[in-house]
């Protein structure tokens, strides 16, 4: 069990996750013999709460992340006792794919749709015309520094000079005036709101839009947010709502969109729950026959493992293979 939750944890891509994981169930070098009070005191520390702050949310966050790898493991058959625990990392002659590209079926008749899965940094994205990015409901955006979706497109998106220096917070900017244009500079917007940005330096790649997505209500004088799957649904479907709308006034039409796992990360909602809820309102768009090509992004191999096997049981008829087993279902 201790090997299977190691491997578990390793897989989780680094970060505070992995690293308050470790110190709760005491894999962290030196903390075996810990109590459970201070192993959890020293998870706590890891995102800088209280430990009864973290009993309430990020432990269960955390514990949910190693039960999902640990399904992960039994999924893919989990090594035998004495068996070497075989990392989780590619060969060097086989990388991971990091744009993996299905073909869904949507509907009873022949239609099918490609959905690609980008497994990398969101500022690596090129050639598609809307980046969805994750917002609070101020639409405050955090410093560029920082390493959350929102933060790596406001720093993606700064023009700078030839040696690095800020010119110009492009999207910050203009983010800033459209909450000003809608009277809501300083007021929280419903969850849901859907403010439309440019892509300020990322142009240059092929990104022409950014739809922010207000989906996390800030906890009164406290670090930590509130993240409701149907609030998530609402702004997807907003999402498509202005897509529509903008499509025509550009040249070339507007056509491509790409969503990252919206909540899943300081909204402390569990990826699953977070790709239930967008792919609701993705589904019901290209159900209705939207002919949008729709991307994914996420930065670990293992979510993007996760989540093709979700949309697997959508796969259109000629890539499916073998049909799934009762056990499979």
């Amino acid at each position: 069990m201790e090997k299977v939750l190691r491997l578990a944890v390793s897989r989780m891509g680094g970060g505070t996750l992995q690293t308050a994981a470790e110190y709760s169930l005491g894999l962290a070098q030196g903390t075996r013999d810990w109590p459970a009070a201070d192993r959890r005191r020293r998870a706590a520390q890891v995102y800088g709460v209280s430990v009864e702050r973290f009993r309430k949310h990020h432990e269960l966050m955390v514990l949910g992340q190693v039960a999902e790898q640990v399904v992960q493991l039994v999924a893919q058959g989990v090594p035998r006792r004495g068996a070497p625990v075989p990392p989780y990392a590619p060969s060097p002659d086989r990388m991971p794919a990091a744009h993996r590209t299905l073909r869904l079926h949507i509907d009873r008749r022949t239609r099918t749709v490609p959905v690609t899965l980008h497994v990398h940094s969101v500022d690596l994205l090129r050639d598609i015309d809307v980046v969805v990015s994750p917002s609070n409901t101020y639409f405050a955006l955090p410093a560029p520094y920082k390493s959350s979706v929102s933060a790596t497109l406001r720093r993606a998106g700064a023009h700078r000079d030839p040696v690095g220096g800020l010119v110009e917070d492009r999207i910050d900017d203009e983010l800033r005036g459209w909450t000003a244009r809608h009277g809501a500079p300083g007021r929280a917007a419903q969850p849901g709101t859907v403010a439309v940005t440019s892509a300020g330096a990322l142009e240059g790649q092929g990104i022409r839009r950014i739809y922010h997505v207000a989906v996390a209500v800030p906890r009164p004088e406290t670090n930590d947010y509130d993240v409701q799957p149907a609030d998530i649904t609402r702004g997807v479907a907003r999402v498509f709502a202005l897509l529509a709308e903008e499509a025509g006034a550009h040249d070339p039409p507007l056509r491509s969109v790409c969503l990252p796992l919206l909540g899943a990360g300081r909204g402390g909602l569990p990826p699953l729950e977070s790709f239930g809820a967008l792919w609701a309102a993705v589904e019901a768009e290209l159900a209705r026959g939207a002919d949008w090509d729709i991307h994914f992004v996420v930065r670990r191999h293992a979510r993007a493992d996760l989540l093709e096997r979700l949309l697997g049981r959508l796969r259109a008829p000629e890539a499916t293979g073998p049909s799934p087993t009762e056990d499979d279902r």
